[in-house]
This record gives C-alpha cells, structure tokens and sequence, in this order.
C-alpha cells in the first residue's frame, strides 16, 4: 500500500508507533510483574528460566514426598516409643514372677498380665496407616501377624516381606525409611526377639517354674536393647528427614529468587522506563503541533 504521508509525517507516525508499543510493553510489565512473557523477550535468559523452573517442581515434589514419609516415620517411631516402654513393664512382671514369694496362682495372674502384653505388641507390629501396614515390608496391604490365644505360640509367623522402601533429599541421595515387623519384634537371634522372649517367660510361669522364670528374666535386658536399637533407628531417620525438609525448603527460596530474577519485572526500572517514554510521547506530540501547515486555502487568501 502506498502512503499518501509526506515522508517527515510518516516518520513521526512511525516514532509514535514505537513509543506506544513501548508504553504498552512498559504497563503490562509493571500490571502483570512479569517481564519475560515470552522467549523473544530475553532469549538468552530463557534456557536459565526453564531449568530453574524444573529443579523448582523436582524440589516440590521431593518435598511433598518427605512429608509424606514423614509422618510414616513418626508414627513408627511413637510405636515404638510404647513397644520399649511396653517391655519395661515385660522386665518388672518377669522380675516378680522370679521371687520366691510368688505362687501358682500368682504366677499365673502374671502370665495372663503378660499375655495381654503379647497381644499389644502384635497391635503395634500391625501399626497401619493410611491403609498401609507401615512394618510390613514392601507387602504392606497384609498385616504382619495374627494372634490366635487358642495356640502355644499365639503368634502367627511373620505375614509381610522384606522392606526396600528408600526416600529421595533433595541433593540427590537416599535412605531407608523403614524396618519390618520380623526386624524389629521377631528377630531371626533368638535372645533378641521379643516374641520369643514373651512367650517363653509366660510358659514358665504358667507352670510356675521360679528356675525357668529367673532364667527367662536374666535374658529379657538383651532384648530391651536391641528394642531401643530398632527405636534408635526411627530416630536417626527422623533426623535425616528434617534435615532434607530443610535443604530442600532452602533450596527452593533460592530458585523462586532465581526465577524472579530472571522473568520478574523490575518495578523501579519500569516505572522510570515508562516515565520518561511518556515525556517523549508527551515532547513528540507537542513538536508536531507547532510544525507550520500551508495549505491551498492559504494561498488563495493572501
């Protein structure tokens, strides 16, 4: 199309066309507070943007995941709180059960305290949350153990599988979040498993043996400690845990500053921007009307 504009018009047409865009560009920056909105705006930038972008959602999932373990470890950790405060009171039954002053009958008062004991820790090795049995391994939608009072050993074997479950920090390493219920209260070591220890010392004073008790006794601290072993771990994973919520956490601050720098407006720079392009507009405009018209009628009067 050809333009009937003289050429000096044209030219102020076309600086007014840029100061605009140039306006435009400003307020939608500052009303928006985003200043790359698309890849020609700072090419060079955009590789920058996209990668902080993706450690941002890889760091939120990984966040999101540990909290979820989180409280999966917690749960397993206070289970096991009342597991080793559980079989302290295993230990003080068992040391009354081993003095001479006891009889059948009382003995066998204790055994049944005790067998309500063994019963309990079954609950905890069944711990389930979220539909999950938490120490049942990698099988963790059957519970561990039943317990059947009508048997010798009301403790069925172990029903689970062995635990891989790992977590992801945020740096890139893993750990071990979990331990089985076979672990922790079925120890493959005899004078380490809790359930053997139990349900031996009930026997014994079920038949009101003083010699069996005080020998069923004198094994119980072994077992205590590797109890609180098995707790020890819940807490040094409680620890790793808070310490990859942290880094993740604080490494998320840096990317979202990372990323405000590079996409987000300079809201001092663009009001300065825009203030000075609307003083060229303003100055443009006002040239151009004091620039002389002559025209025909000019002429034709003088």
């Amino acid at each position: 199309m050809i333009s009937s504009l003289s050429a000096s018009n044209q030219q102020f047409i076309n600086n007014l066309q840029q100061i605009t865009g140039e306006l435009n560009d400003d307020a939608l920056a500052i009303s928006s507070g985003v200043e790359m909105r698309e890849v020609s705006d700072n090419p060079d930038q955009v590789s920058e943007l996209l990668q902080a972008r993706a450690a941002l959602a890889t760091s939120q999932q990984i966040s999101t995941n540990l909290s979820s373990v989180t409280t999966e470890v917690n749960t397993g950790e206070q289970a096991l709180q009342t597991a080793v405060q559980q079989f302290d009171l295993v230990q003080t039954l068992g040391a009354q059960g081993a003095t001479g002053t006891q009889t059948a009958s009382s003995r066998a008062a204790l055994a049944l305290q005790l067998q309500t004991i063994e019963q309990q820790f079954v609950g905890l090795a069944n711990t389930n949350i979220g539909g999950r049995y938490i120490f049942a391994g990698d099988q963790d939608q059957t519970a561990p153990y039943i317990y059947d009072p009508t048997q010798a050993n009301p403790v069925s074997a172990y029903q689970g599988s062995p635990s891989t479950r790992i977590t992801q920090d945020a740096e890139g390493g893993t750990f071990p979040i979990a331990l089985t219920a076979q672990q922790i209260f079925d120890s493959s070591d005899p004078t380490t498993n809790v359930f053997t220890a139990i349900n031996n010392l009930i026997t014994a004073l079920n038949n009101n043996d003083q010699t069996a008790t005080a020998a069923q006794v004198n094994g119980l601290a072994n077992v205590a400690v590797y109890l609180n072993t098995q707790l020890a771990f819940y807490g040094t994973t409680q620890d790793s845990l808070t310490a990859a919520t942290n880094f993740a956490q604080t490494q998320q601050t840096q990317l979202q500053s990372q990323i405000s720098t590079l996409q987000d407006t300079d809201m001092t720079s663009a009001i300065t921007d825009m203030t000075q392009t609307q003083t060229q507009e303003q100055a443009a405009l006002a040239a151009e009307g004091r620039i002389p018209r002559t025209t025909l009628f000019d002429f034709l009067v003088s």
